[in-house]
């Protein structure tokens, strides 16, 4: 057993969805079958199926610094706060040249960038004088994660993890280890994502073939179904107050889980498509790290983009690792709340994290025509199943073939 000062928890959980503000909301629609998708029209594109959150970006800053700042910086502000207030930390007492904050994204700058073209073009006849002298500072890719530090007057350090859709996994990978090596005491970390607020994504997407849309948009992101036509852009964000065991412990914590293993890799194969072997090569270091069975792993979360042949590859993957284990479940989100990016990974492991005390696992929203090539062991399809989960597994892999695998565990 490793030293408390060596075992890092989980003791904060803020974030923002497109399936409700709170964890306990976020948790309820994962559980009944609820949804966050809803058609909204996009500059360009029309009418498209997307992921929206609802919150009160102006609940933890003046309005001032909103306008001077960006929807990436708001979603930070909000979920970090509201982190660090279910933590039960007095962070006023906090020395904050010992607190990092490390935020998995996407891409950054894109939604300001082109709102400012466009109004270039629109309304000021090209006339640059009227582009805003606030672009610089929206559009650097530490943004989101200093917005945060602008707001709590934090003065250690912190960073953005570029790291496409395994970002949110990255961001709470980093937090670990800088709190480790010692850099840091406390350690706000996870993934966020501004991604619907641009139309760029939307029409990439289009033009790769793999923009998910559907007449009813609760069904426009179906993971697995044979049915199924690709991604739905979403946003979101979620943040988690990282602490050593033994820093917990002094202030008695509530603590969700430790974080017991990780790893990332990369597939060095293609732009876009994923590679089977080096997802099952993170997931094999990400529990040898942990120093566990594999068959001990109760929850596999899968990333599950709605993409054909990325999950299909994901499910070889899984099917390869875990088929043969009776205890490992599989599930997956982002039917419920689309592809929320660079929050993805970090929003998806918060909706699992309450099954070590409420015993339900969630299930993948209903699969209605299961893909044969998806058809795989200890797939939780449309209903929670009850079971006393220890310890949760979550992939979330990205573009340019950039893999993490995150393992938590009951405390």
């Amino acid at each position: 057993m490793k030293p408390d000062n060596q075992r890092i928890v989980i003791t904060g959980i803020g974030l923002t969805s497109p399936m409700g503000n709170t964890l306990s909301e976020f948790r309820e629609g994962l559980l009944n079958n609820g949804s966050g998708i809803t058609h909204t029209e996009i500059r360009h594109m029309g009418v498209v199926a997307a992921g929206l959150c609802k919150f009160d970006e102006t609940k933890y800053q003046p309005k001032k610094m909103r306008k001077r700042g960006t929807r990436a910086g708001a979603i930070s502000i909000y979920a970090t706060n509201e982190a660090l207030a279910d933590s039960g930390i007095q962070f006023d007492s906090v020395d904050k040249n010992r607190v990092g904050v490390y935020l998995g994204i996407t891409e950054h700058g894109n939604v300001e960038t082109e709102n400012e073209i466009h109004d270039l073009y629109n309304t000021h006849n090209m006339d640059v004088s009227f582009w805003s002298h606030h672009h610089n500072p929206r559009t650097v890719a530490n943004n989101p994660a200093g917005e945060v530090t602008l707001n709590l007057g934090i003065t250690g350090p912190h960073y953005t993890i570029g790291a496409a859709c395994a970002a949110g996994n990255l961001g709470i990978i980093q937090g670990v280890q800088q709190l480790l090596l010692d850099e840091v005491d406390l350690a706000l970390a996870g993934g966020i994502s501004e991604s619907t607020e641009t139309f760029g994504i939307f029409a990439a997407f289009k033009a790769q073939g793999a923009l998910g849309h559907h007449e009813d948009p609760t069904k426009a992101t179906r993971p697995m179904d044979l049915e199924r036509n690709g991604i739905v852009v979403s946003e979101g964000g979620a943040v988690y107050v990282l602490e050593r065991l033994s820093d917990a412990k002094k202030r008695n914590a509530k603590i969700y889980a430790e974080i017991i293993g990780y790893h990332s890799n990369s597939d060095a194969s293609d732009f876009v498509l994923p590679n089977t072997e080096r997802q099952i090569e993170c997931m094999q270091m990400a529990i040898k790290k942990a120093g566990i069975e594999t068959g001990e792993i109760d929850i596999v979360n899968m990333h599950a983009t709605g993409t054909t042949q990325g999950d299909i590859q994901e499910c070889q993957a899984v099917e390869k690792l875990f088929g043969a284990y009776k205890n490992v479940h599989v599930n997956a989100t982002k039917g419920f709340i689309g592809h929320a990016m660079g929050a993805a990974g970090a929003l998806e492991l918060a909706g699992n994290i309450p099954s070590f005390t409420d015993g339900y696992i969630h299930p993948c929203k209903k699969i209605e025509n299961l893909d044969p090539q998806c058809a795989i062991s200890g797939l939780v399809n449309g209903e929670k199943v009850s079971h006393d989960v220890k310890i949760i597994l979550n992939n979330s892999f990205g573009m340019l073939g950039i893999n993490s695998t995150l393992i938590v565990k009951k405390y």
